[in-house]
């Protein structure tokens, strides 16, 4: 497609697109500084709040009020086997079967069970592997895992960064960084997606590199699960979390999700923090020592669900499986590629961009996420553009995150924010 930088072609854009009327399914925020609706470009940190929430809380606040303890089996979404109802939408959502997801807990606490479990180090086989640049719970997790086992993490934590010059990982890099130390490496847990760059991973590609050279392979899927087009059985993945609160508009601190491939379903050997929600739910109540684990992903649940923390995610999951990935991502393609070609079209007075965006342009190695490279003033342009009615995000040292996220921005809404972007 020929983009054009002018209201009308954005506008005509927005005439044809066919998630446009699921925009009326969430509530945008006024800015605090002008007082109007804001453009929110925030969703790879926060999504938006869906509108359907409240109806669905208010049913589990009038049951409890009604049922209470009684609810857990009569109320009309009984809380007994809440967790259940996003299994089968959960695993469309990321390729999965129904028996290898869960929602549980929450993400870095999900991530610390899957570590549990599959990495297993050995005198000579210790090392894990992640981006150097991951998100700051991710490297805390690992390394805390690295020196519960008796390992300094300086040895034993592996960090890919990129080439000298560069602010993103080449793919081929990452795959020989694997096979340099296949012998030592018991685990590869990368982020789907990088949470400061926007950088899309293969993640077919490094699980089979992982596998090959005899580690386990995991992601953390915080800024995938609901961007990204993912097929977690099929590519053979191990283990992969993520949370609901980004792209999946699940409010604050919401529920995590787990995937566990059904290769390791069963395994009464298996290192893993049990619970008693783990265990075999046909005897789960008869009390009895031994732990006999669930088919599945869910062996790995340590509690009952927190019915009150699910029930957005359950509003947002609905959308997403009416909607569908495969819609949302050619949206996203297109509404993405739009914000770039507004954001390269802005030059100074000799021809130079005035912006870099550091997310890769391949569509394959990106999702609804642009990193906007600032050297000089980035925070004095993230206060303006605040200032101006925008929501995006800002993390140090140098960069603005903006996510057109497609189910609920619009091509008009990414117009705008080019349009204040260049007023600066």
């Amino acid at each position: 497609m020929t983009f054009e930088n002018t209201l009308a072609f954005a506008q005509k854009l927005d005439s044809e697109d066919k998630l446009a009327k699921y925009r009326n399914e969430f509530h945008f925020p006024n800015s605090m500084h002008t007082g109007k609706p804001a453009l929110y470009f925030t969703g790879n940190s926060l999504g938006l709040m869906p509108k359907r929430v409240k109806e669905y809380m208010d049913i589990e606040l009038d049951d409890w009020a009604k049922f209470g303890v009684e609810g857990h089996f009569h109320a009309r979404n009984p809380w007994f086997h809440y967790h259940k109802f996003f299994t089968e939408k959960a695993a469309r959502l990321v390729g999965a079967k129904p028996a290898e997801v869960v929602m549980m807990n929450n993400l870095t606490v999900n991530l610390h069970l899957m570590m549990v479990s599959f990495y297993r180090p050995t005198e000579k086989r210790f090392k894990i592997m992640i981006e150097g640049c991951a998100f700051p719970s991710d490297q805390y997790a690992v390394a805390s895992q690295a020196r519960l086992h008796g390992f300094n993490p300086e040895k034993a934590v592996i960090e890919l960064v990129p080439r000298e010059g560069e602010h993103t990982l080449r793919p081929e890099d990452i795959l020989a960084k694997i096979e340099e130390h296949g012998d030592e490496l018991a685990l590869v847990m990368l982020g789907g997606v990088n949470y400061y760059t926007g950088q899309a991973f293969d993640m077919k590609a490094i699980t089979e590199a992982g596998h090959v050279v005899g580690a386990f392979v995991g992601f953390d899927l915080a800024h995938a699960a609901g961007n990204l087009l993912l097929k977690l059985h099929d590519w053979g993945v191990d283990f992969a979390v993520w949370c609901t609160y980004k792209y999946l508009n699940s409010g604050p601190g919401s529920v995590s999700g787990a995937f566990v491939h059904e290769r390791h379903s069963g395994l009464k050997d298996i290192p893993r923090f049990e619970g008693w929600w783990g265990y075999d739910e046909e005897n789960r109540f008869k009390m009895t020592k031994g732990f006999v684990p669930m088919e599945g992903a869910p062996a790995w649940q340590l509690s009952n669900a927190p019915v009150f923390n699910m029930v957005a995610h359950k509003a947002s999951l609905d959308l997403f499986d009416e909607v569908g990935m495969q819609a949302l991502r050619a949206k996203s393609d297109l509404l993405t590629a739009y914000m770039e070609f507004l954001i390269n079209g802005l030059v100074d007075e000799n021809g130079n961009k005035r912006f870099e965006i550091i997310t890769p342009a391949d569509q394959k190695q990106r999702g609804a996420q642009l990193s906007i490279l600032s050297l000089s003033e980035g925070k004095k342009l993230f206060d303006f553009i605040t200032e101006k009615g925008i929501i995006a995000d800002w993390r140090n040292p140098n960069v603005i995150r903006v996510a057109p996220v497609p189910m609920y921005n619009s091509f008009k809404d990414v117009y705008e924010f080019v349009q204040i972007l260049d007023s600066y």
